[in-house]
């Protein structure tokens, strides 16, 4: 992995979800769901939704990153799963904020792709290495991404010390 960083701000990202969801609509897809990957991909599909007009979002929880460059052998689905019927005959958008080994997106397609009308996956950002191709991409980079909500450590009550995402500064 290397060691230069690709800093997105909110700013930042506001721009890159409304140019990718302007891609979306200039190429004439029109979800009827947005399928969100948590945590990162929560932002993202949030984003798309309002800007594409599709008030029917769900979310997926997959684990896979335990770290800056480190992950379990292999994703999981974590509960509650959606119901695949939920999504029958409806063109879904998945969305999630990088593409990076593609395999937190290959999971989530092959759930979705028997019971769907037609998926599509949409991403901030996709790298060369990922199994998976999205159809939708804002910019694709090799670089580890700091995506503004997860620089800073998490908050914890008030006077109590912070843990500090060393890895993310």
């Amino acid at each position: 992995m290397s060691d230069v960083r690709e800093n997105l701000t909110y700013e930042g990202f506001g721009r890159a979800i409304r140019e990718l969801a302007q891609t979306i609509a200039d190429d004439g897809y029109e979800p009827d769901i947005v399928l969100s990957i948590a945590r990162g991909g929560v932002f993202v599909a949030g984003g798309l939704a309002y800007a594409l007009d599709c008030k029917n979002i769900h979310l997926v929880n997959v684990e896979f990153y335990t770290g800056v460059g480190t992950t379990l052998e292999m994703p999981v689905m974590l509960a509650p799963v959606p119901n695949a019927i939920d999504f029958s005959d409806k063109k879904v958008l998945i969305a999630d904020d990088v593409a990076d080994t593609g395999k937190t997106l290959k999971l989530v397609h092959d759930f979705c792709v028997d019971h769907v009308a037609e998926v599509r996956s949409a991403v901030i950002y996709e790298k060369s290495h990922s199994l998976v191709k999205c159809e939708y991409v804002w910019k694709k980079t090799d670089d580890w991404i700091n995506f503004p909500w997860s620089v800073l450590p998490p908050v914890s009550k008030s006077g109590e010390p912070i843990k500090e995402n060393k890895e993310a500064l």
